[in-house]
């Protein structure tokens, strides 16, 4: 499963790039597959082993501010295993070679 999340401190103002640091961090410190850009954190694995960290790095927020906003979104597909990396290579082997579309 792949889960994309954004996890954020609310009423600490609105420079908050040190506390998504810290959820960051426990992300990458999973040793899970991952990657951040400038909304999301995706993370690739099992069930349980995914939403044990995105419950930690929401901990690591929730230490330094009172309150913590969670956006979440969930593939879940059994099975299917490096889809961090396939499913981003299938749309540039579209947009680079012109693949046809599927009718």
């Amino acid at each position: 499963m792949i889960v994309a999340f954004s996890v954020s401190p609310l009423g600490v103002g609105e420079d908050v790039g040190e506390y998504v640091a810290d959820a960051v961090r426990v992300v990458r410190e999973s040793g899970l597959p991952n990657r951040t850009d400038a909304m999301f954190t995706s993370i690739e694995g099992e069930w349980d082993e995914v939403m044990d960290v995105v419950k930690r790095a929401v901990a690591a927020v929730e230490a330094r501010s009172g309150r913590v906003s969670l956006v979440l979104k969930a593939d879940i597909r059994p099975g299917v295993t490096d889809g961090l990396t396939s499913k981003v290579e299938t749309v540039e082997r579209y947009l680079t070679e012109g693949g046809t579309p599927r009718t």
